[in-house]
C-alpha cells in the first residue's frame, strides 16, 4: 500500500528538442549522399519523441507504484514530493501515518461512549481533540519504525521525490508486543476491581483498565493495518463493557447530593447536575440513596451583585460562587472550587443574565472536573484543600 504526497504547485514540464539544421537533398553534399525528406522527416520524429519519452529516463519504479526492491508484502510504504528534500521526507512520512489515522478514526465508533465522556460531553468538537490524542499516541508509536527507504531527483524539474516505510514484519512484532504488555495490565486491573470490598478503589481499577483498552484497541487498529491480513490480536474486553460496568458500580455504591445557596441558586444547581451527570456521577439526594451508598456533598454559594463602574454606555454586575466536595459520611473536604468574574451590558438585566450564564458554565465545569477527578483517582488530594473564598464575607458589594 502506498499513498503520495504531491505539491499541488508543481507541474510535469515536458521536454522539447531544439530545431535541428539540415542541409538542403536538392544540393551538393561533398562525396556524401543525398538525404530525402522523407529520411529526414523520420529522423526528426524519432529524435523529439526520444527526448519527450527520456523525462523520467532512470526513474526508480516506486514512483509509478510497485516496486520490486520494497513489495507491498513486506513494506507500507509512503510516498512524498515536493521541491526541497526536507519537505518532500516529511510528506512521506505523512502519508504513513494517514493509512494509520484512516483506520483509527474508523474504528473509534466502538469508543463512542468513553470518547463522550472524555470530552466533558462539551461538544463534537472536543470528542474530536480527545480522538485525535489517541491517535496521535498510537501512530507516533508505529512511526517510530518509519524510514526514508530511498529518495531520487528528478534531473529535468529538479523535484524530489522521497520513499517513507516501515517493514511490516518489525512493526508488527514491535506492536503485538505492546498489545500484549497492555492486556496484562488490563487484566491485573479488572481482577483487582473484581475482588475488592472498597467500591472506590475497584471504580479507581476499572478506569485505569477502561483508559488502557481504549489505547489498546487503537493499537489493534494500526496492527490490522501492518499485517497483509488484516487481522489484529482478539481481547478478552471490550471499551462498551468497561464502561458499563464502571457505571453500574458507581450507580449501585455511590449517590453525589448537591446543596446550592445564594442567588440564583436553581439554576446554577441545574448546570452543576448536568456537569456531574456528563461525568458519569449518579446525582441524587443523600436521603434517597440505598444504605450501603457512599455519600458525596457538593455544597456552596453563589452570588451576584450590581456594582459602580464610572461607564457612561455599560452597567457592570459582579459574580461569585465558593464550594466544596465532601465526604458526606465523614465530613473530609475532597476538594474546593471558587469563581469569580464580572459582567456588562447596556442594562443591570442584561449584564445579570450574562454573569449568571458566565457562572453556570465556569462552576459546573471546574466542579465536575474536581469531582471526577478525586472518584475515578486521577487526582491527587494533598492534605485538605483550602477553604474557598471568592465571594465576600458579607452582603456587601465591592
Amino acid at each position: 500500500m502506498t499513498l503520495m504526497e504531491t505539491d499541488p504547485r508543481t507541474a510535469r514540464a515536458g521536454s522539447h528538442g531544439r530545431p535541428v539544421p539540415v542541409a538542403d537533398a536538392r544540393e551538393p553534399s561533398l562525396g556524401r549522399p543525398a538525404v530525402t525528406s522523407i529520411t529526414m522527416l523520420i529522423m526528426a520524429v524519432v529524435f523529439v519523441y526520444g527526448c519527450g519519452a527520456s523525462g523520467r529516463s532512470g526513474a526508480p519504479g516506486w514512483i509509478q507504484g510497485a516496486s520490486r526492491d520494497y513489495p507491498a508484502e513486506q513494506y507500507l510504504t509512503g510516498l512524498g514530493q515536493a521541491d526541497a528534500r526536507p519537505a518532500a521526507e516529511e510528506r512521506a512520512y505523512a502519508a504513513v501515518a494517514r493509512i494509520f489515522r484512516a483506520e483509527i478514526t474508523a474504528q473509534s465508533r466502538d469508543w463512542e461512549s468513553f470518547l463522550v465522556q472524555e470530552s466533558r460531553g462539551t461538544a463534537t468538537s472536543a470528542r474530536r481533540v480527545t480522538l485525535e490524542h489517541v491517535t496521535r499516541v498510537t501512530t507516533d508509536k508505529v512511526l517510530e519504525n518509519v524510514r526514508v527507504l530511498d529518495a531520487w531527483t528528478d534531473p529535468r524539474t529538479g523535484q524530489h521525490y522521497v520513499l517513507a516505510g516501515v517493514n511490516r514484519a518489525q512493526a508488527g512484532s514491535a506492536l503485538a508486543e505492546r498489545i500484549a504488555e497492555l492486556d496484562r495490565g488490563i487484566a491485573a486491573e479488572v481482577g483487582e476491581a473484581r475482588q475488592s470490598t472498597d467500591k472506590l478503589g475497584a471504580v479507581r481499577h476499572l478506569r485505569r483498565a477502561l483508559k488502557d483498552q481504549v489505547l489498546r484497541e487503537a493499537l489493534n487498529a494500526d496492527l490490522r493495518v501492518i499485517r497483509t491480513s488484516g487481522q489484529g490480536d482478539e481481547s478478552r474486553y471490550r471499551v462498551a463493557e468497561l464502561a458499563d460496568e464502571v457505571t453500574g458500580l458507581l450507580h449501585t455504591h455511590f449517590v453525589v447530593d448537591i446543596e446550592v445557596s445564594g442567588d440564583h441558586a436553581e439554576v446554577v444547581r441545574r448546570a452543576i447536575t448536568e456537569g456531574l451527570v456528563r461525568e458519569g456521577m449518579p446525582v441524587g439526594h443523600r436521603h434517597t440513596g440505598a444504605a450501603s451508598s457512599q455519600v458525596l456533598l457538593v455544597k456552596g454559594v453563589v452570588k451576584v451583585w450590581g456594582v459602580d463602574v464610572p461607564d457612561p454606555q455599560f452597567r457592570f454586575v459582579r459574580w461569585c460562587s465558593d464550594f466544596t466536595v465532601l465526604d458526606g459520611d465523614g465530613g473530609r473536604v475532597l476538594g474546593a472550587v471558587s469563581k469569580s468574574g464580572r459582567e456588562g451590558h447596556l442594562t443591570v438585566r442584561e449584564a445579570t443574565a450574562k454573569a449568571v450564564r458566565v457562572m453556570q458554565q465556569e462552576v459546573a465545569s471546574d466542579l465536575a472536573r474536581t469531582l471526577a477527578g478525586y472518584v475515578y483517582g486521577e487526582t491527587e488530594l494533598s492534605g485538605a484543600p483550602s477553604a474557598p473564598a471568592a465571594c465576600p464575607r458579607d452582603d456587601r458589594a465591592g
